[in-house]
């Protein structure tokens, strides 16, 4: 273990081991159920630990309890998912958002092409958490019963994430690659796997499991995210979830978000690529 990752350890050992001696039951349900949360990865090591207890998932390590009542009401799958998982309404709801990327697919890279001017990494949202956001796609400006996030992340050329988790498993991450090449330098790695796009282009899996995504050649790399709601008995509940989600979350993705930059949001109708 190397400097860093000790004083990582020690940012929340310290404090934990006060709140141990203050509230002992409550920081003890929180060590256990974030314990249970990290068990779901496939391999262990000092660096993951010390990043999921006192990094950047230290966000998710507070909302484990909540995450493992999701995983309560929701149908059980592992870190990876197909798209033949799905029910067969959830299914055909995803199968029709992916068809107008599909059909729009060198309009909206244009578009977002022209949109980049030169940045690292930029994303953009047509829906957040439900609610519409950029107004450039029409199909995209109506109401989705499964489908609550859309957005599309492009990376220029030798760009790449570092490791990180997701905050929230009240959805599962749906990734559609829109410029698949015959590369293995161009790929997402969650729990320790690579997923090259040139042999899929679609990748869905829960994002609370520590990943990263890389584009390791020079060209421009853009890939549609979709949150989708986890197949569950409780679709109601779970859109009333979203719901408080967005009334939280409203204008913070910039947070979450901190190391893009947000590409502008464009009036419905507007064919301007670039326009903001």
């Amino acid at each position: 273990m190397n400097a860093k990752s000790i004083r990582r350890l020690a940012r929340v050992v310290i404090p934990l081991a006060i709140l141990i001696w203050l509230v002992p039951w409550l920081a003890l349900f929180f060590v256990v159920c974030g314990i249970l949360d990290l068990a779901r990865h496939k391999r262990f090591d000092p660096a993951l630990i010390a990043k999921y207890f006192s990094g950047n998932g230290l966000l998710t390590w507070l909302l484990s309890p909540v995450n493992l009542f999701f995983d309560l009401i929701s149908k059980r799958n592992h870190y990876r998912m197909q798209l033949s998982e799905f029910p067969d309404e959830e299914r055909a709801e995803i199968e029709g958002m992916l068809k107008v990327f599909d059909t729009r697919r060198d309009e909206i890279l244009a578009d977002l092409q022209g949109r980049m001017d030169g940045k690292r990494r930029g994303m953009v949202f047509y829906r957040w958490y439900d609610q519409p956001a950029d107004l450039s796609i029409p199909e995209f400006n109506r109401d989705f019963k499964y489908v609550k996030t859309i957005g599309v992340s492009i990376f220029n050329g030798q760009e790449k994430t570092s490791l990180h988790f997701g905050p929230l498993r009240l959805t599962i991450r749906l990734l559609y690659n829109l410029t698949t090449r015959q590369s293995d330098e161009i790929f997402i790695e969650a729990n320790g796997e690579k997923h090259y796009w040139h042999d899929d282009p679609l990748y869905i899996f829960d994002d609370t499991i520590q990943h990263r995504s890389v584009n390791g050649e020079d060209g421009l790399r853009a890939c549609v995210f979709v949150d989708v709601l986890r197949p569950s008995a409780f679709t109601r509940f779970q859109n009333g979830a979203v719901k408080v989600c967005n009334v939280l979350l409203s204008g913070v993705n910039r947070v979450f978000y901190k190391n893009w930059d947000m590409i502008g949001t464009k009036p419905a109708g507007s064919s301007e690529p670039g326009a903001s």
